[in-house]
């Protein structure tokens, strides 16, 4: 008999899933809690990394599509200080022209965008909008707050993202909160508003840190500009600041306070930015994570790994979570059910641990690096692409990697 497989969120990382399965022909139930794709805003760009989110692609079908909306010169890349003092910078490129060595290959596509080509890539009828997931019992139905309940599957994979309920069914840890929150928000028409600061973004990202605050800008496929901006603030800063944290202008007179030293070009970024802006604080899940295996119930995402976005790659091992699930199952479909569908998901909660762990431990350093460290990013800019350049080596590789990437900076700090 054909599995029966349903996966709790119609987010990158549970549309990738379905999307892989379809194209092994492996049917399965998508329930997504929004009533529709457009409910609800979808957030900044991101950038695909070629072992993981762009091995996903191909692997889906889905590389011709993707190269429709990938954006490669929003590779350009930009780390520095509160007074524009540059630590970092990567180049874009074209399309068709390849990265240059030891400069990984990552280019930016918008979220929505992203979103809807997985959307659109499932067949009809697959997605079931509207299904908010209650709980799972034992017996693996499925209960959800429109008041129905589905029932007779094999397996759950909950991809339901940061607060998943269908974690719950596997351990009751929660993710805590980082210590950080901040804004996010928009700048229209950046090229006529911000001039200096558009030509700085250079078609791809700024990331500014100083004081232990960020401020960051990534060019959007619409050309608008995605912004945010982070610190350290308690946990209910919003219920008791005082005033409205959604609102253009008491963001605006708060972020003065916050950044009123910082060079008057990146200060452009919030002053020119208006409306929405949202306010987030940002959570995790506890390093290392894992549960005890449990039959019928595994996850994917955000809902296995919750991590900040300070290393740029929570969709990233969600594809790779896809990927790696995907093969399991189909591991077990041709292996003629010689054994049980469980010991070839515990194998894949193996594998998708030991990443995720890497995964946690680069996201949680590079937080540490810059958001929690005196004299960053001066003080641990070494530490900071240390880390990120070792994780695209082999583990033989990192002392090497590490000595080369600190002595270039000592050098470079004789002169800044």
């Amino acid at each position: 008999m054909p599995l029966k497989i349903a996966i709790i969120g119609a987010g990158p990382g549970g549309c990738m899933l379905a999307r892989l399965l379809q194209q092994n022909s492996i049917p399965c139930t998508i329930f997504e809690s929004e009533k529709s794709i457009d409910f609800r805003s979808q957030g900044g760009t991101l950038d695909l990394r070629q072992r993981t989110g762009l091995q996903a692609m191909k692997e889906a079908g889905l590389w011709d599509e993707f190269q429709k909306h990938a954006r490669y010169d929003g590779e350009s890349l930009i780390i520095c200080d509160k007074h524009q003092k540059i630590w970092l910078k990567r180049a874009g490129r074209d399309a068709n022209e390849k990265p240059k060595p030891l400069t990984m290959e990552a280019p930016e596509i918008d979220r929505p965008v992203l979103r809807e080509m997985l959307v659109r890539s499932l067949p009809e009828g697959c997605i079931n909008w509207g299904y908010k997931l209650n709980t799972i019992k034992d017996d693996l139905s499925l209960v959800f707050e429109n008041g129905k309940t589905e029932s007779g599957y094999d397996l759950v994979v909950g991809a339901d993202g940061a607060w998943s309920k269908a974690r719950k069914f596997l351990t009751d840890v929660k993710p805590t909160y980082s210590g950080l929150a901040g804004y996010s928000m928009t700048i229209n028409d950046p090229e006529k508003i911000v001039p200096e600061i558009y030509k700085f973004v250079n078609r791809g990202s700024i990331f500014a840190f100083g004081d232990k605050r960020s401020l960051a800008c990534q060019q959007m496929g619409d050309g608008t500009l995605h912004a945010s901006s982070y610190a350290q603030f308690p946990e209910d800063f919003a219920q008791t600041c005082g005033f409205d944290v959604t609102n253009a202008e008491d963001m605006r007179k708060h972020l003065r306070g916050e950044l009123g030293d910082w060079s008057p070009e990146l200060k452009a970024i919030f002053e020119k930015s208006g409306d929405p802006v949202a306010w987030r604080n940002l959570y995790m899940l506890p390093r290392p994570f894992s549960w005890e295996h449990k039959d019928g119930v595994t996850l994917i995402g955000d809902a296995a790994h919750l991590m900040t976005p300070f290393a740029g790659i929570g969709v990233n091992s969600a594809f790779n979570d896809a990927l790696i699930l995907c093969r399991r199952i189909v591991e077990y479909m041709k292996s003629g059910a010689s054994e049980g569908l469980g010991s070839y998901i515990e194998k894949y909660e193996a594998e998708m641990f030991d990443l995720a762990h890497e995964a946690a431990g680069l996201t949680e350093g590079s937080m540490n690096d810059m958001m929690f460290t005196e004299g960053a990013p001066r003080s641990r800019i070494a530490s900071y692409v240390s880390r990120h350049a070792s994780a695209e080596f082999p583990p033989w590789a990192h002392p090497l990697v590490s000595t080369a990437v600190h002595t270039g900076y000592s050098l470079v700090k004789l002169f800044k």
